[in-house]
């Protein structure tokens, strides 16, 4: 009779054993493979989730919007931009990829530091600068520092921003013009031998490289209103990706390069996180209330 007592009160105990075991497995099983922005907390907090969508924790949990998000070479870390003074700054900071060991690595008042990129060896880290002077006129840079915050440095021949690496270290951007359009770029890590690779009455911005360095993909207006196109490295194939009536933003590269992420965004509503075939098919959502995806690429 004890035996059946003893029995009767280790099976609950037992069954949530199996249960707690069988979903922290699936807990250290899980691929977060895609970094992302939402507000779904109420200020911009940085998530992260595997390739559908369906599993998410979110790693950062401070005042004031985080977001922008790069993931370094190796898949252990993650720079991004914070705000503070109420906005009027923005800084770019690293963490490890759980969000722990967060290190604040610029500090210009009144600056807005944004759009950081990692090197592909993992040694530095681009961004971009913007600021107003006394009069309100808008300066456009791009900076260039070590991983850990050191030896920042303007490369003052680029004039723009959305800095991002190409495999063999150059820096593929957008410029900044008078006519207040924007064109995407390439130039080499000091600044020389700019390159225009499009050349439109428009706004193009965003530009991403993919892992094999062959394509771009990147964001425009040249036919209305925000969409993602491609092109080659060299500037050549352009193509426009998506076909919407509202603005697609910030498009990501899969790791194979078969696949992109992008956010698009209705007026007065939250944007969504969207995952299209490189040839403009099988369009899905994957994210809802999420912009700024960011796809893990780990170096081979």
């Amino acid at each position: 009779m004890k035996y059946i007592k003893t029995i009767g009160i280790l099976l609950p105990f037992l069954s949530f054993l199996v249960g707690y075991s069988q979903n922290n497995k699936k807990s250290e099983s899980t691929s977060y493979t895609i970094a992302y922005s939402s507000k779904e907390s109420g200020d911009g907090e940085i998530y992260l989730t595997d390739e559908d969508g369906k599993s998410k924790i979110r790693i950062t949990d401070r005042p004031g919007n985080d977001g922008y998000v790069a993931w370094s070479p190796d898949g252990k870390h993650i720079a991004s931009y914070g705000y503070y003074d109420g906005g009027n700054t923005w800084s770019i900071h690293t963490m490890n990829m759980d969000g722990t060991n967060r290190k604040r690595l610029t500090h210009a008042k009144n600056k807005w530091d944004s759009a950081p990129t990692w090197s592909p060896d993992g040694r530095k880290i681009a961004f971009a600068r913007g600021y107003s002077n006394a009069e309100g006129v808008w300066y456009y840079e791009i900076w260039i520092m070590n991983s850990d915050g050191s030896r920042q440095t303007q490369i003052k021949p680029l004039n723009g921003g959305g800095p991002c690496f190409t495999p063999d270290g150059r820096i593929v951007f957008h410029s900044e013009h008078k006519d207040k359009n924007n064109e995407i770029s390439i130039a080499d890590i000091d600044g020389n031998n700019i390159i225009q690779l499009t050349n439109n009455e428009a706004k193009e911005l965003h530009p991403e490289v993919s892992a094999d360095g062959k394509q771009i993909v990147f964001m425009s207006d040249r036919d209305g209103n925000f969409e993602i196109y491609k092109m080659n490295t060299d500037g050549s194939n352009q193509k426009r990706l998506t076909h919407n009536d509202v603005d697609d933003w910030n498009p990501s590269w899969s790791p194979d390069g078969s696949r992109l992420l992008y956010s698009s965004q209705k007026e007065n509503e939250y944007p969504n996180i969207y995952m299209i075939d490189k040839d403009d098919s099988s369009l899905k959502k994957i994210i809802t209330n999420g912009s700024g995806p960011a796809w893990l690429k780990l170096k081979k």
